[in-house]
């Protein structure tokens, strides 16, 4: 294996997933959404910021028709924990009613945003809704969630990479790597 830029960087610590397994996770997922709305392609509602790459890898390995619509939501500023308080910064264009809508999120920790968000989304009436994460935090949800479609299930150390990010760094970082830096305060 060759050697990252990122290896020298003092802050970023251990990779949790390497960039060959997240390749392979998501095309995996995206076989499976592909079996899962062959007969009613779906509406990707990416969670900025963090999804991003995640949908944009994702969306191209579902062979499938599939339209995409972004929101935005807060509850971590610029810290590594929830602040428990979801709001929503950037709301969808699409209307959801009737649609099969497959909501893409970066990762779960506490399931307080994912419960908010359903929560907001089932309001509009969709004939279906999904969430794809691509992480989950083990043992930290605070609030039920219900996940279909799960990439990983990783530890409860806070990380960054493939579109997670502290303070908005490191989201280009190519594999999932445990921050180990300072953190910042909000």
């Amino acid at each position: 294996m060759t050697a990252s830029r990122w290896d020298d960087d003092p802050d970023l610590g251990p990779i949790v997933v390497a960039e060959e397994v997240l390749r392979a996770r998501v095309a995996a997922l995206g076989e499976e959404l592909t079996a899962d709305y062959e007969d009613r392609p779906p509406l990707l509602v990416g969670v900025l910021k963090g999804a991003f790459v995640f949908m944009s890898d994702l969306s191209r390995a579902i062979r499938l028709p599939v339209e995409i619509d972004v929101m935005a939501v807060a509850s971590y500023g610029s810290g590594t924990t929830s602040s428990g308080v979801v709001r929503i910064v950037k709301d969808l264009d699409t209307d959801l009613t009737g649609r099969h809508v497959l909501v893409v999120e970066d990762i779960v920790d506490s399931g307080l945003t994912l419960s908010y968000l359903r929560r907001s989304l089932l309001a509009r009436e969709p004939a279906s809704l999904e969430v794809c994460a691509l992480l989950v935090k083990e043992s930290r949800q605070r609030a039920p969630v219900d996940l279909r479609y799960v990439g990983f299930r990783i530890p409860g150390d806070f990380v960054v990479g493939y579109g997670l990010d502290v303070a908005e760094r490191y989201r280009n970082v190519p594999d999932i790597r445990i921050y180990q830096g300072a953190v910042p305060v909000d």
